[in-house]
């Protein structure tokens, strides 16, 4: 689905969602005091440079990847994968909103959307999880757990990389069909693997992939 379609859904849902709420009462709203000179001063605002880091009841509001390095460069080092790749694949499944509630009402509209920060469908989640330390948790917790979601992203990552060929042909590099299976499957990877090339969504995602590898080389450096 285009991302047009996308935040027209999306839009639908947030204006059902108020409708139900009874939007906004003018009659019944409390203009707010005037200010007097004996008000207690606001503290100063923080500086421009200095970097706010959600919280953890704010996180989607003010949705960053990079907020994420911590459990990035965890889950990729358990998992054995560059910690850059996993955030690259953070920042391109970034382009929609991650509010929990949201993907929960849009899941109800197409029952087979991905879920969490990193866009992971049921199957996936379900058949990464064997065996794992999360094999406990369920596809529909990682709306409201990203870390759980980027655990899970960074296994992925690794059975992915235990079904490419032992040999490749064509230019492109081991991140670089990663990420193309991430995106597409593990049976398009291969195929890619042995020169087949990518449609134009895959060429899109990794266009992104390309767009946001410095970004994401940054965001998890070590501090």
């Amino acid at each position: 689905m285009s991302k047009g379609w996308w935040w027209i859904a999306v839009g639908a849902v947030v204006v059902a969602a108020w409708a139900a709420r009874g939007g906004d009462s003018p009659e019944t709203a409390v203009p707010p005091p005037r200010a007097t000179a004996s008000d207690t001063p606001r503290p100063p605002a923080p500086k421009p440079s200095a970097k706010i880091t959600p919280s953890p009841s704010d996180w989607s509001t003010n949705y960053d990847p990079a907020s994420f390095a911590v459990q990035v460069r965890r889950s990729a080092g358990r998992a054995g994968i560059k910690p850059q790749l996993l955030m690259a694949i953070l920042y391109n499944e970034s382009y929609k909103p991650h509010d929990p509630e949201l993907e929960r009402s849009w899941q109800r509209i197409k029952p087979d959307a991905a879920f969490g920060i990193a866009n992971m469908h049921r199957a996936a989640f379900n058949e990464t999880k064997r065996g794992r330390p999360f094999a406990g948790r369920s596809w529909e917790e990682l709306p409201d757990h990203p870390e759980l979601a980027v655990e899970a992203a960074a296994w992925h990552l690794h059975d992915l990389a235990a079904r490419l060929p032992s040999r490749t042909r064509g230019t492109f590099s081991k991140d670089e069909l990663l990420a193309l299976g991430y995106n597409t499957g593990s049976g398009n990877m291969r195929a890619f693997a042995t020169g087949a090339k990518p449609g134009a969504q895959a060429q899109s995602y990794l266009d992104r992939l390309h767009q946001n590898w410095a970004k994401a080389a940054n965001a998890v450096r070590v501090p």
